[in-house]
């Protein structure tokens, strides 16, 4: 494994996150498997996309709902994500 880093960002806000590449990507490709159906409720989301981690992925990951939330936030900078308006706590994906 590398030390690569990825910057995560918060929406409308200052401030960055760095996370070790792996996991962005495992996170992210996990969020984008999560949404495939369509919009997700942030309730759960995280659970949602522990289904889409490997059991090793899951045991190197730490917090699965602390880097869900981060790697979400990120996509919702970069584009990919977003949030159905009028319901802020509907997830959609809408990246490539």
């Amino acid at each position: 494994m590398t030390d690569q880093k990825v910057a995560c960002r918060i929406p409308a806000a200052e401030g960055v996150t760095n996370i070790p590449a792996w996991k962005f990507d495992a996170v992210r490709r996990a969020i984008k498997a999560a949404l495939a159906d369509g919009e997700q409720p942030f309730k759960g989301f995280a659970q949602r996309v522990g289904t889409f981690l490997t059991e090793d992925e899951l045991a190197k990951l730490g917090s699965l709902g602390w880097h869900s939330t981060t790697v979400k936030l990120e996509l919702e900078v970069r584009g990919d994500v977003s949030r159905r308006p009028g319901s802020p706590q509907c997830i959609v994906w809408s990246g490539d």
